[in-house]
């Protein structure tokens, strides 16, 4: 039984860029890469559809940074808030 072989990111942006360019047809492209033609039109397709995240990345990371801030507060608050009705249960039963 053959194992599935895995391929790097960087592999697959440069075989779904060169299949963008159009100078080979995608048998041809195949046969250089030893994969299936549907295989590259799959990671070209892949590559097209999340092109646009790239400019946008910046936004999304000064976003979370702030969300986090938030979260850890909350967080924080209440953990307080569980701690004191235990340490009352604690003090009554004594």
């Amino acid at each position: 039984m053959q194992k599935r072989r895995s391929f790097s990111a960087e592999f697959k942006v440069k075989v779904a860029f060169e299949a963008l360019k159009e100078q080979q047809t995608l048998q041809e492209l195949a046969q250089k890469y030893e994969l299936h033609p549907n295989q590259i039109s799959a990671w070209k397709q892949e590559f097209l559809e999340k092109s646009a995240s790239v400019f946008s990345q910046g936004k999304k990371k000064e976003e979370a940074t702030v969300d986090t801030g938030k979260l850890y507060e909350e967080i924080g608050r209440l953990k307080v808030e569980v701690d004191r009705p235990a340490t009352r249960f604690l003090k009554k039963r004594v």
